[in-house]
């Protein structure tokens, strides 16, 4: 008899190599001959694909925000089975769409391998992370160590607009680490807490 299927959460601040990791994650299980599907919501590239800052690149299948992710799924399924699917940038997931992969793991025996940030840059829990501890059967903080400016462990994603921490906003404002009118970075949360970027 086969192991249940399983939902599991990687989630890491900027930086920590989440969508790298879920790029190997998906060539890991392809290489065991299991089929599986690459989803993405508003990926960094603005492609229909998964990009990881290092160079890593490969095509998925963009969520839209009223997709029912478990229709997509068994759309794909139903030509092709699948053993996994893996879904990048699942911070930005809706909690109804979190639950559609649960509806994917329990019900159609597929395992679910989700990949995000925990926080916003106010520091809260995103809905679909907070729904995705809620629910995954494990949930795992990324090991990469990504370090603020002072050092210590940054684990919370600062949004910097014009040299200043921003602290209001639409919850959604896609940017990276290095380039464009808006970057994040990645602070401590003494240094998150102060706003402050440098010494």
């Amino acid at each position: 008899m086969s192991e249940p299927a399983e939902l599991t959460f990687y989630h890491g601040p900027m930086g920590a190599g989440k969508s790298t990791f879920a790029l190997q994650t998906h060539f890991n299980q392809s290489r065991q001959g299991r089929v599986g599907l690459l989803l993405t919501k508003h990926d960094r590239s603005g492609e229909p694909a998964v990009t990881s800052r290092i160079g890593l690149a490969a095509p998925a299948v963009v969520v839209g925000d009223g997709d029912d992710l478990h229709d997509v799924v068994m759309h794909r399924h139903r030509r092709e089975r699948l053993d996994f699917v893996v879904c990048d940038e699942a911070q930005f997931l809706a909690p109804a769409q979190v639950e559609d992969l649960v509806r994917i793991v329990d019900e159609v025996g597929i395992d679910v391998f989700a990949f995000g940030l925990l926080t916003d840059f106010t520091a809260a829990l995103f809905p679909g992370s907070a729904r995705l501890v809620e629910l995954a059967d494990g949930v795992h903080r990324m090991q990469a160590i990504v370090l603020c400016w002072c050092g210590r462990p940054g684990f919370l994603n600062a949004r910097v607009v014009g040299g200043q921490v921003a602290r209001a906003g639409e919850l959604v404002a896609i940017g990276d680490t290095e380039l464009g009118p808006v970057i994040y970075q990645a602070l401590c949360r003494r240094h998150f807490m102060g706003g402050q970027l440098e010494e």
